[in-house]
C-alpha cells in the first residue's frame, strides 16, 4: 500500500509538472513561429506593392513613421529573395533573381510554374515562403528564402525539449528522493493503525477465552439458559472478528512476510467448493462449480483457501432465494481468473464501489440477519492484493452479482484443457 502510495504521488507530481510545462513550451514556441510568419509575410508584402522589389529610399526616408511594417532601412541588404512574372497561361514573362545566389532563371520559372498550377495565393514551397499577387493580367510570384530563420527556430524547439526533459529527469529523481519525507507522516499513521489492530486483537484473545470458559464452566454448573447462550454467541463472534483483523492487518503487510509456496490451486479450489455443497442444497439454491484442471499459481495456501471460501459464503449468504451460484476457474493469458456469480435481489452503483470496504453494509437490517462481520470481502481483497492480482466486482444484467478475482499464475502446465474435459458438478 505505501509503495502504491508513492508511485501515485511521484506520478501525480510528474504528470502536473508536465502538463505545465508543455502548455508554457508550447505558448512560448508557437508564438515564435507565428512570429517568424508574420515577419515572413510583411516582407513579401512590402515586396509585392513594388513589383517584386524593395522601395527605392530617398535620404531623408522616415523609417519610424512608416511603422513597424517596413522595420529597417537595412531589410533590403540583409534578405534574400527572387520573383517571377507569369502571363495569364503560367508562361514566363520575367525572372529577377538578382537577391540570390542559390537560385538560377531555369529554376525560379520551374518554382513559380509549380506554385502557379497550385493555385494558392501564398505559403510555402520546399525552404521558401511565397506569395502570388496580380499585376494586371499577368501575375507574379515572390519568393522569400527565410530558411536561416527557420533553422533556428528548429534549434530553439530542439534546445528547448533537451532542456526540458533533463529538467524533468532532475525534477523526478528530487521528487523520488524527497516522496519518503513526503510520505512519512502517512507512514507511521498506518504502522501505527496496523500495530494497534494487531496489539489489541492479541490484547483481547486473552479476556475472550476467559469469557468464554467462564460461561462454559456456569453452563456445566448451572441450568443452561438463554443468557449463557448469548454470551458464548457474541464471544465466538468477537472472536473471530479479531482474528479478522488479525489476519487483514498482516495480509496488508505485503507477500513478503507471507509463506508463498507452488500451489495446485486447481484442486484447492475444488476442494473448498465441495465443502458449500451442502449448504446450498439445504437453502434450495442451484450451486455450479467448472475449474480447469492443473492450474498451478505460487501464493499462501490459507490465504488463497480463506478467498474463495469468503466470496462463496458470501454468494450464498446474499443470493436471492432458491438462486443460483456458480464458481469458475480458467486460465486467462498470464492469470487465473477466478470468478464468482450469483442472482441478487437489487444491485446498486454504491455496493459495486464500497463493497469491499471494511465493516460496510449495503442493507443493514439484512445484514444483521445473515450475520458475519462485514470484514470477509476487504480480506478478499487484501489477499488478492497480497498475490499481486486484481479483485472486481460487477453488476451481470440487473439481477446478478458477480465477482472476479485475477491472481498471477505459476506457469502453462500442459496443452489448454478443451470445454468437455473440464470437470462441472451441479447440485
Amino acid at each position: 500500500m505505501i509503495r502504491k502510495l508513492r508511485v501515485k504521488l511521484v506520478a501525480a507530481a510528474m504528470l502536473s509538472l508536465v502538463a505545465v510545462l508543455m502548455v508554457i513550451l508550447g505558448v512560448i514556441l508557437v508564438s515564435c513561429y507565428r512570429g517568424l510568419l508574420s515577419d515572413a509575410d510583411r516582407i513579401l508584402a512590402l515586396l509585392a506593392e513594388n513589383q517584386g522589389e524593395f522601395p527605392k529610399l530617398e535620404a531623408d526616408f522616415d523609417w519610424e513613421s512608416r511603422g513597424p511594417r517596413h522595420h529597417s532601412p537595412e531589410l533590403g541588404y540583409e534578405t534574400r529573395y527572387f520573383s517571377v512574372l507569369l502571363d495569364e497561361d503560367g508562361q514566363v514573362v520575367d525572372a529577377n533573381t538578382g537577391k540570390i545566389a542559390a537560385v538560377d532563371e531555369a529554376a525560379a520559372a520551374e518554382y513559380a510554374q509549380a506554385v502557379w498550377a497550385q493555385g494558392d495565393e501564398g505559403g510555402f514551397f520546399q525552404d521558401y515562403r511565397y506569395l502570388t499577387v496580380p499585376e494586371g493580367e499577368d501575375t507574379r510570384v515572390i519568393f522569400l528564402d527565410y530558411s536561416n530563420q527557420f533553422f533556428y527556430f528548429r534549434h530553439m524547439v530542439r534546445t528547448s525539449v533537451l532542456v526540458a526533459g533533463v529538467g524533468l529527469a532532475a525534477v523526478l529523481l528530487l521528487i523520488v528522493l524527497l516522496s519518503g519525507r513526503m510520505i512519512k507522516p502517512v507512514i507511521e499513521s498506518y504502522e501505527k493503525q496496523k500495530r494497534f489492530i494487531t496489539d489489541a486483537g492479541h490484547e483481547l484473545k486473552t479476556p475472550i477465552a476467559i469469557i468464554q470458559a467462564d460461561a462454559e464452566v456456569l453452563a456445566l454448573e448451572g441450568e443452561e439458559n438463554e443468557w449463557l447462550q448469548d454470551i458464548r454467541q457474541q464471544t465466538k463472534r468477537l472472536s473471530t472478528l479479531t482474528n479478522d483483523l488479525v489476519y487483514l492487518a498482516r495480509m496488508e503487510e505485503g507477500p513478503d512476510r507471507l509463506p508463498f509456496l507452488p500451489l495446485p490451486f486447481s484442486d484447492l479450489v475444488a476442494e473448498t467448493a465441495q465443502a458449500f455443497q451442502a449448504l446450498a442444497k439445504r437453502q434450495n439454491k442451484t450451486f455450479t462449480v467448472d475449474i480447469q484442471p492443473m492450474l498451478t499459481l505460487t501464493g499462501e495456501e490459507k490465504g488463497l483457501t480463506q478467498l474463495v471460501s469468503i466470496l462463496l459464503d458470501n454468494a450464498l449468504k446474499y443470493a436471492s432465494r432458491e438462486g443460483e451460484i456458480s464458481l469458475t476457474l480458467t486460465r486467462q493469458g498470464r492469470y487465473l481468473r477466478l470468478e464468482v456469480e450469483n442472482t441478487a435481489e437489487e444491485l446498486s452503483k454504491e455496493l459495486l464501489e464500497n463493497m469491499f470496504d471494511r465493516f460496510y453494509r449495503g442493507d443493514a437490517s439484512r445484514n444483521s440477519r445473515q450475520g458475519g462481520s462485514g470484514i470477509g470481502l476487504a480480506i478478499a481483497k487484501a489477499v488478492v492484493q497480497a498475490h499481486r492480482g486484481k479483485i472486481t466486482p460487477w453488476a451481470k444484467g440487473d439481477d446478478r452479482l458477480v465477482i472476479t478475482a485475477l491472481l498471477p499464475a505459476e506457469g502453462h502446465r500442459g496443452s489448454p484443457v478443451k470445454p468437455r474435459e473440464r470437470r462441472r458438478d451441479t447440485q
